[in-house]
């Protein structure tokens, strides 16, 4: 098992990292507060992993919330079936909650424990590549709204992060793509040697051999958690994690949440920033071309939807998180493993780029 640690003053907590660790109860045990927990799964991850917490919570009080599972069910319609359980069980603030599946109940568990009663801790037991390798890790939560994506939420830090890589085994390929879509993002935004050894090693990836999943998790994993204790609140360098999700969050917002993976999007919006990044002298043709061949082999989209106009891309571009005070920011890369916040850009080098696609 590796041990990583989010360094957030008193809000640090340690990510997990290793096969069976389900099968550690001591493990998720020492983590809970109170002497009651409720855990929260889906339709699809339920029946494989939850009978194997219940020896972690021997005598104490709990439940479950089994919601449906996909990206279109990430909404305050079924963050209310959350709350009514817990009011319903007279849950009180001493209750903590576990998200036990992948980045939409890690993320909707996560905002229900920010809100309810004003806050009661939570728990990460992430069984998607991309929640072990991204959202289960830096306290991001939230739900969409039709108008635009993870508009509703709030930043709140989990106790801890527990990856069992041996949840991937029962994870589709599709799936594991995606996740592989936010790995790559670290290896651009500010680990070049990462990203070579995502070229040399894809294939093991897509094998899922323990020893190289296990290498991409905890690489991933300790770059984000270097930029989250730096920057909790997107403040500044944080912001590098979203390379790409300007464009992917648009894509998904046209789509409908669910008809393309998060991943998937991220993996265009990607190469969007890319081209956009060549037009402004950052990247060369060179440097585009690998980051096209290393998101192909990982069986990831380098296009976004041809039916989308360039105006309809801009309107869904503006309803982000980082638009301030009416200007949009974008994560654009200077160079492989190395990425920027950049307004400096003209509004037609944009509306050009994406006029480009169709």
């Amino acid at each position: 098992m590796i041990t990583l640690n989010v360094d957030l003053a008193e809000r640090s907590y340690p990510i997990y990292i290793g096969q069976d660790l389900l099968d550690q109860p001591e493990l998720l045990r020492q983590h809970i507060v109170g002497n009651s927990a409720v855990i929260v799964s889906n339709t699809t991850v339920a029946p494989l992993y939850l009978h194997r917490l219940k020896p972690a919570l021997d005598g104490l009080k709990t439940t479950e919330v089994i919601l449906p599972d996909g990206e279109e069910y990430k909404t305050l319609e079924q963050l209310n079936r959350i709350f009514d359980t817990l009011l319903e069980g007279h849950f009180d603030r001493n209750t903590t909650l576990i998200a036990l599946g992948g980045g939409v109940v890690g993320d909707m568990t996560g905002f229900a424990a920010a809100t309810y009663q004003r806050g009661v801790p939570f728990i990460q037991i992430p069984t998607t590549l991309l929640a072990q390798v991204d959202s289960s890790v830096g306290g991001k939560t939230g739900v969409n709204h039709p108008l635009g994506k993870n508009m509703i939420g709030a930043f709140y830090q989990p106790k801890c992060v527990i990856a069992d890589t041996a949840t991937l085994n029962t994870l589709e390929d599709r799936q594991l793509s995606a996740g592989l879509g936010e790995v790559i993002k670290y290896g651009l935004i500010r680990d070049l040697n990462f990203f070579h050894w995502l070229e040399n090693n894809m294939q093991a990836l897509l094998a899922r051999e323990p020893a190289a999943l296990a290498y991409a998790i905890e690489r991933s994993c300790l770059d984000k958690a270097e930029i989250v204790s730096a920057d909790e609140r997107e403040s500044g360098q944080r912001a590098l994690l979203n390379l790409g999700h300007t464009f992917g969050h648009a894509i998904e917002t046209h789509s409908g949440y669910g008809n393309w993976l998060h991943g998937e999007a991220v993996s265009a919006g990607i190469c969007m920033a890319a081209r956009f990044s060549k037009q402004l002298d950052g990247l060369t043709e060179q440097d585009e071309n690998r980051i096209h061949t290393l998101l192909h082999a990982a069986k990831l989209p380098l296009l976004p939807p041809n039916e989308m106009s360039s105006e309809h891309f801009l309107e869904l571009m503006k309803v982000d998180k980082k638009v301030k005070d009416g200007a949009l920011s974008l994560i654009l890369m200077q160079s492989l493993g190395h990425s920027v916040v950049s307004q400096d850009y003209s509004h037609d080098a944009l509306h050009t780029l994406l006029k480009s696609y169709h």
